[in-house]
């Protein structure tokens, strides 16, 4: 198997609800893991928080996301942003509706001076998102 790199997102209390969305999103097969089932909890009201949790979608996308415990340092904003890209016009633009449900649009989805469609948002959780679609070959 080849190297892979896979976005791992950090969540306070909802990842199950984010996972969720972003499998509704990019479709595909969802586990989750609680704190509970490994014993891993420090904190009992903890124990149904998500330790783990990996989609795979259809067409071979990994996102990997856990909540973090409140005995760790966690920050809303981040320096990483997960970028989308690639031909599908349809397959990329269906992406970038489901992600603009309740998203503050940074930078809507329309054609981009070096000649692709291109669109940046920030979803309901607070992840920003690039949207990249090639466009035409000359």
């Amino acid at each position: 198997m080849a190297t892979q790199l896979n976005p791992y997102l950090n969540f306070r209390d909802n990842a199950r609800e984010a996972m969720e969305f972003y499998k509704s999103v990019l479709g595909g097969e969802l586990t989750m893991s609680t704190f509970g089932e490994f014993g891993m909890s420090e904190d009992p009201v903890e124990k149904d928080k998500i330790m783990h949790a990996q989609l795979e979608s259809p067409s071979g996308l990994v996102l990997m996301g856990a909540d973090t415990p409140s005995s760790l340092p966690y920050s809303e904003t981040s320096n990483i942003s997960v970028s989308l890209s690639g031909q599908d016009d349809a397959e990329l633009t269906g992406y970038w509706e489901k992600l603009s449900d309740n998203a503050t649009i940074l930078e809507p989805l329309a054609k981009a001076p070096w000649g692709d469609s291109f669109g940046m948002l920030s979803d309901r959780f607070g992840v920003t998102w690039l949207v990249n679609i090639a466009g035409p070959k000359e």
